[in-house]
């Protein structure tokens, strides 16, 4: 999907703000999809959206919306598992193989006391600043907040 006016493949960047589990799943998958087109794509992690760069934590976070206590994720995650939708683990797999990068917020994890060794630092391209995310947006045909 290159761009007839520069010669360069489209661009997408999202900043994946928060850590629940449905707004993880639509960052990976809107991702996926834009990979899947040609398109280069980044995810910059901040906040509660770095907390999922934890090793083991990816599947922890809660529902946005219908949490009930844990009840309302697991149904979720059975009506899930009936479609046939990947885990959160699969589609970050799959995101990595594909040529999507991930950014990792170095002032989130001084805020919030999270080490390198902490992260699954295979799947990490860059730990960076706002200003790495301002230059990806500035030369990105789609930016998405979520």
């Amino acid at each position: 999907m290159a761009d007839k006016q520069e010669g360069r493949p489209k661009k997408a960047t999202i900043i994946l703000h928060s850590g629940d589990m449905d707004k993880v799943y639509s960052a990976l998958i809107i991702g996926n999809g834009a990979l899947a087109m040609g398109m280069d794509v980044a995810i910059y992690f901040t906040f509660w959206g770095l907390q999922r760069l934890k090793k083991g934590a990816l599947e922890k976070g809660p529902l946005s919306k219908m949490h009930f206590l844990g009840l309302g994720k697991w149904m979720v995650k059975q009506r899930m598992k009936k479609a046939n939708v990947a885990s959160l683990e699969r589609l970050m797999r799959d995101f990595k193989e594909m040529g999507g990068r991930v950014l990792a917020c170095d002032m989130t994890m001084e805020i919030m006391g999270i080490r390198r060794e902490d992260l699954h630092t295979e799947w990490i391209d860059d730990y960076c600043a706002v200003g790495t995310y301002i230059a990806e947006a500035r030369d990105s045909d789609i930016t998405l907040f979520i």
